[in-house]
């Protein structure tokens, strides 16, 4: 069986403020929205521009570092894989979610003009993937 390949790189802007909670385990759990915009120009010259939206997933220590260092509107990479959850509800009716599931994250928000970046500013990046040892 051949392989696929299912990676998202998205950078954009939080919609809102990340939402933390613990899965029954014991296990942090973040999400939170990231807006991306895209323009062009039509064939008639008129400009265009629409904004998709991505509901991101991190685990761990990542969700735990996104639940500390972001906030609404903050500007970020995000890196992971997209992953689509199916619940019924009780009246019977099914509902579909479209995930981002985050493995990496870097904050991009720009430092503040005169007096860099204070500790919880800075630039941030996170990975959930093991260091190699070489």
């Amino acid at each position: 069986m051949s392989r696929g390949l299912n990676k998202v790189m998205v950078i954009g802007n939080l919609g809102r403020d990340p939402e933390m909670r613990y899965t029954q385990g014991g296990k942090p759990v973040t999400t939170f929205s990231v807006a991306t915009s895209r323009t062009w120009v039509t064939s008639d010259g008129e400009r265009r521009e629409a904004t998709e939206w991505f509901n991101v997933v991190a685990w761990g220590n990542l969700a735990e570092i996104c639940n500390q260092y972001l906030r609404k509107t903050s500007r970020v990479y995000v890196e992971g894989h997209l992953q689509t959850r199916t619940w019924e509800d009780p009246d019977g009716n099914k509902h579909f979610r479209t995930e981002l599931v985050a493995n990496e994250m870097l904050i991009l928000d720009a430092r503040h003009a005169g007096g860099g970046a204070r500790e919880d500013e800075r630039d941030y990046y996170v990975s959930d993937e093991p260091d190699l040892p070489f």
